[in-house]
């Protein structure tokens, strides 16, 4: 689990294929800031741009980890098997804060921002989700985009899935990646683990008796 605030910000050095066929994921190393992998071990749980992902390698003295990550994986998330800065979050423990909202690290879709404009001191940010996550997205709730825990502003349903806002203040901007999106940049959305159950409890079948 994990809470969508953001702990570190890396950089994908490495993206290595794990075979010849499409079948195959990649090998990715990771370089943390200084620091960061202090305590993190083998097996450990890190969320990269909001997906978890396990720590399949550690080179604590150049500040390096790595991870594997599945094809699958790969094509439903954004931007995971190139080159570039990345999120980092850490697995919540027990006794941490719950800052941002309760995130699984699993991305339930590819969002795609359409607008950015300056509005006083922040800056709103507008993605079109597709219509898969449409019903899920609602004024005030909670959403994550590319691992950061964000509220929503504004939606508007459209035909082919809906439309969002964000207001993005100055540090998030300077302590994520999201200050580096520009329009038509893809970004990985998760919504929120309790709009799943609500959704299941209405439209689940009554079990038997």
């Amino acid at each position: 689990m994990f809470t969508g605030i953001i702990t570190g910000l890396g950089r994908i050095v490495e993206a290595q294929p794990l075979g010849a066929a499409a079948e195959h994921g990649k090998r990715l190393a990771i370089v943390a800031p200084d620091g960061y992998l202090d305590d993190v071990q083998a097996g450990d749980s890190i969320a990269l741009n909001g997906a978890c992902m396990t720590v399949t390698g550690l080179d604590p003295a150049a500040q390096r980890f790595h991870v594997d990550i599945s094809a699958e994986s790969l094509a439903r998330t954004a931007a995971l098997g190139e080159l570039g800065p990345v999120n980092l979050e850490k697995a919540l423990r027990t006794h941490d804060r719950l800052g941002g909202h309760l995130v699984t690290g699993h991305v339930d879709g590819i969002g795609r921002i359409v607008y950015l404009e300056r509005v006083g001191e922040s800056t709103e940010m507008r993605i079109h989700a597709p219509g898969g996550l449409a019903r899920f997205l609602a004024y005030k709730g909670s959403i994550t985009i590319d691992g950061v825990s964000l509220t929503v502003n504004r939606v508007e349903d459209l035909p082919d899935g809906c439309e969002f806002s964000v207001n993005l203040i100055p540090h998030t901007l300077q302590h994520t990646t999201l200050g580096t999106l520009v329009a038509g940049s893809r970004v990985n959305l998760e919504i929120d683990l309790i709009a799943r159950y609500v959704e299941r409890m209405l439209t689940g079948a009554v079990p038997r008796t």
